[in-house]
């Protein structure tokens, strides 16, 4: 990370100068807001962290239970939240607190012994090189604890309104400049005093039984899986082998059991099967209890017993996969432009047991944040809010998809009577598994051209960033102070674009190399995005975060020699940052140029969206191309939102 780049501060650098005192909302809600968040789960705690980077950004973030939660609910983390999670600058702590998911392990019945299970196979959980990043497990809990530390140390000082339950929200395009208005009671209150809100925008992200979606008219729609599962995060002794283990465990006629470990060496979660419900059964109407719960686990875990000491968290619930037709409150998105969100729960359900829920609703929002902070700071045009619901909305009616065959899959019942079936059967499961890994490793995910997706005219040049993908990082050296890093790692939640510089084969000292011409445009043309999108009182790279990879190893290259965008002059000193440069590690092989398929004669552009999804790539030279991708969505003259 950098800083001093004001003047020295002594202290934790993690702590940000602050904008205006920490929020108080004792003495009631504010009256006016830019964005207005309903719900501080992990997609309301994710946006409302984005959020608080921008102190010009009003931002009120309420919660209808008094405190933060304290235990229970999601724990997988996916490798793209991990990376996500860097962005917002705590991955790293959140890994050493949490457990590590290396091997996934498989059980079913014994061929010899129907009743009683035996471990059939095992595989790496997550496949060499997806990501720098771990798949890990941690309390939701936990991850909202860090979300809440970016929120209270960023310049905005940003903490949720607890115990404030919204009563109605409405949308009146009469009051052009704060058209939301919502309705709070507090939780402290008899109800007679109701706080009124206006809000340019607000978001939804208050649950299954949202009330924000429900105001504008939407409704979750699709069935249920009839299918009863517990979980419960347990303290126990056992002597199952792989209780450490992810596990899953498939028993002859008695369910299955998804075995989670959890952080802290002695913790575990076991997903557990209940039954079918009937048709419209519900289940809480058999009112099971957690003694019930651990005897069903017992019962599929034979021969191996459990011994339950403490139980921290337990629920019962039913499989379910529902989804909103459109994640805004727009019919469609062609002479307006939205106002109102819904994100995570409140536009879709499914089953948590592939550990996707907390996941893609943390995803949402972090894909709308930048778009509400880019239009709301006079960047970039209403149109861009578009984008969510056609981006988001596609990768949820793909999530339902998977986790209805997911949760068939786990539920179903092994049949196989002879050992020739079994494994067959055994190796169409496990390949399901390893097919899906980078699903639901969040990698998979890519969004389709749009005003901010480009085409595929010039993949080639770097076949390995893929159009509409997440940026896949790779290990590089920066040039001045030889530092092996993680090229992605320069990517922050700030809201800048990055545009990635991955240069030719010509030596960077030739000054009539293409990427020197590319730099002299960036920083001299009226034209180029530079140019016309940053504030002239601003720092150069304030919108635009351009950063260059040379072929070349570090000591083959003089920093004098570089073009000075690549050298830019910064704050109140005018200090230099010397953070922009890097060289292939060429003791890694293959090196980046070659992992990521860049062109190695032409060198290529690789732009990268403030939410990490690369938007477009270009060769060197394209500067009229680059002009004609931002032309359609940024707006510098914007005078109200």
């Amino acid at each position: 990370m950098q800083f001093h780049h004001n003047g020295f501060e002594p202290g934790d650098p993690q702590i940000q100068k602050a904008a205006r005192p920490l929020a108080n909302y004792r003495a009631g809600l504010p009256s006016t807001v830019d964005v207005l968040i309903v719900g501080s789960g992990p997609a309301g705690l994710t946006l409302a962290a984005q959020l608080a980077a921008f102190p010009d950004i009003k931002t009120l973030l309420t919660e209808k239970n008094d405190g933060p939660l304290q235990r229970g609910r999601a724990d997988g983390i996916a490798c793209r939240s991990m990376e996500m999670f860097n962005a917002f600058g705590f991955a790293e702590r959140l890994m050493r607190e949490a457990y590590w998911v290396n091997e996934t392990t498989f059980w079913k019945p014994d061929q010899q012994q129907p009743d009683n299970i035996v471990r059939t196979g095992r595989i790496q959980d997550v496949e060499d090189g997806l990501s720098e990043f771990p798949h890990v497990i941690l309390n939701q809990a936990r991850v909202h604890d860090y979300f809440l530390d970016v929120m209270q140390h960023s310049p905005s000082r940003e903490v949720p309104a607890y115990g404030c339950e919204l009563q109605s929200l409405q949308v009146d395009h009469a009051f052009p400049e704060y058209p939301v208005t919502a309705q709070f009671v507090r939780a402290d209150d008899d109800g007679t005093n109701v706080d009124t809100v206006r809000a340019r925008y607000a978001v939804g992200c208050d649950g299954a039984r949202s009330v924000v979606r429900e105001a504008i008219g939407q409704k979750l729609i699709g069935d249920s899986g009839n299918q009863a599962w517990g979980v419960m995060d347990i303290l126990a002794v056992t002597d199952f082998p792989d209780i450490r283990m992810k596990a899953l465990i498939q028993s002859a006629a008695s369910g299955s059991i998804v075995v989670i470990p959890r952080e802290g060496g002695y913790l575990v979660r076991l997903y557990v099967e209940l039954g079918k419900l009937d048709d419209n059964e519900r289940v809480s109407a058999r009112n099971i209890t957690i003694d019930q719960l651990i005897e069903t686990a017992n019962r599929i875990m034979q021969p191996y017993s459990i011994d339950v000491k403490e139980v921290a968290w337990w629920s019962v619930y039913e499989i379910g996969q529902r989804l909103c037709d459109r994640f805004d409150n727009l019919e469609a998105c062609d002479s307006s432009h939205p106002r109102v969100f819904i994100a995570g729960d409140a536009c879709h359900t499914h089953s948590p047991k592939a550990g996707q829920g907390m996941n893609v609703s943390m995803r949402d929002t972090f894909n709308l944040g930048w778009k509400l902070a880019a239009v709301l700071r006079g960047q970039c045009r209403r149109e861009l809010l578009c984008t969510y619901n056609d981006e988001r909305q596609r990768v949820a009616k793909t999530l339902i998809e998977f986790d209805r065959e997911w949760s068939a899959i786990i539920g179903s019942r092994p049949t196989a009577s002879d050992a020739q079936n079994d494994a067959e059967g055994t190796a169409k499961f496990q390949s399901y598994f390893v097919q899906s890994g980078r699903y639901t490793a969040g990698t998979a995910i890519q969004y389709q051209p749009s005003i901010i997706c480009g085409d595929s005219t010039y993949q080639h040049l770097a076949t390995g960033f893929e159009i509409g993908m997440r940026f896949h990082s790779a290990p590089v050296i920066r040039l001045a102070d030889a530092k092996p890093m993680q090229l992605g790692h320069t990517i922050s939640a700030d809201g800048r674009w990055r545009i990635f510089i991955f240069a030719n084969k010509d030596h960077p000292s030739n000054t009539s190399s293409p990427v020197h011409a590319l730099c002299n445009y960036l920083q001299h043309s009226p034209t180029s995005p530079l140019k016309q999108y940053t504030n002239a009182t601003a720092d150069i790279d304030a919108v635009f975060d351009i950063r260059a990879i040379f072929q070349q190893g570090f000591r083959e290259i003089e920093l004098q020699t570089l073009p000075t965008l690549l050298l830019p002059r910064k704050a109140k000193h005018q200090l230099i940052d010397y953070e922009k440069v890097f060289c292939a590690d060429l003791k890694k092989a293959p090196d980046l140029f070659d992992s990521r398929g860049i062109d190695r004669a032409s060198g290529c552009m690789v732009i990268v969206r403030p939410d990490q999804h690369i938007a477009q790539v270009l060769p060197l030279q394209a500067t009229r191309e680059l002009e004609a991708f931002f032309d359609p969505f940024f707006d510098p003259f914007m005078l109200s939102v």
